[in-house]
C-alpha cells in the first residue's frame, strides 16, 4: 500500500502507551514465531508489560512509532546499556536496536529507515557510543543504507 508521507505521524512512546508497546512487540514476535501455546504468550504478555513498565521512565528503553489514519503501523525500539568502557564505546554506552517492525501493508514505504533515524538521534542525545542489532535478511539493506556495519564479532548464546 502507498501511503501519503504527510499523514505520518512519528512519535516516541511513552509509559502511557503501555499497551502500544506490547501490542507490537507480540505482533513483531508473531510474525517470526507464530504463538501456539495460549499460556506462553499470557506468560510474555505478562512479562513484557513488567519489562516496560520498570525501563521506559528511566530512559533505558525507547520507543518510536509511526501512526498513519489513526493507527499505529511501523516501530522500532532501543535499548539503552552502561557497560564498562573500551576502545569502541569510551563512555560505556550501547544501544541495541530491536524490534523494527512494519506491519506488511505498509512495507516498502520509508517508514522504517525515518523511525531508525529517530531511535540513532535519540541515541546520540544519550551519548550513545554504538548501537547494536541483529538484523533479518529483509531488513539488512535498510540498516546498511544507515550506516550499520557487520562486525568481525561472532555472536553466541548458552540457552538457560
Amino acid at each position: 500500500m502507498q501511503i501519503e508521507s504527510e499523514k505520518t505521524i512519528y512519535r516516541k512512546l511513552n509509559p502511557e502507551d503501555l499497551n502500544i508497546f506490547v501490542t507490537l512487540r507480540l505482533d513483531f514476535l508473531n510474525e517470526l514465531q507464530k504463538f501456539t501455546d495460549e499460556k506462553k504468550r499470557e506468560l510474555i504478555i505478562d512479562s513484557l508489560k513488567k519489562y516496560f513498565s520498570k525501563h521506559i521512565d528511566n530512559n533505558e528503553f525507547i520507543g518510536i512509532i509511526c501512526e498513519y489514519g489513526g493507527c499505529v503501523i511501523s516501530t522500532a525500539y532501543l535499548i539503552i546499556n552502561e557497560w564498562p568502557a573500551n576502545g569502541t564505546f569510551v563512555n560505556g554506552k550501547v544501544g541495541t536496536l530491536l524490534n523494527v517492525y512494519t506491519y506488511p501493508e505498509y512495507r516498502k514505504n520509508g517508514i522504517s529507515t525515518n523511525i531508525i533515524k529517530m531511535i540513532i538521534e535519540e541515541a546520540r542525545k544519550q551519548n550513545v557510543s554504538i548501537i547494536d542489532l541483529l538484523a533479518t535478511e529483509s531488513g539488512e539493506k535498510v540498516y546498511k543504507k544507515l550506516g550499520f556495519m557487520e562486525t568481525e564479532d561472532k555472536s553466541m548464546r548458552l540457552k538457560l
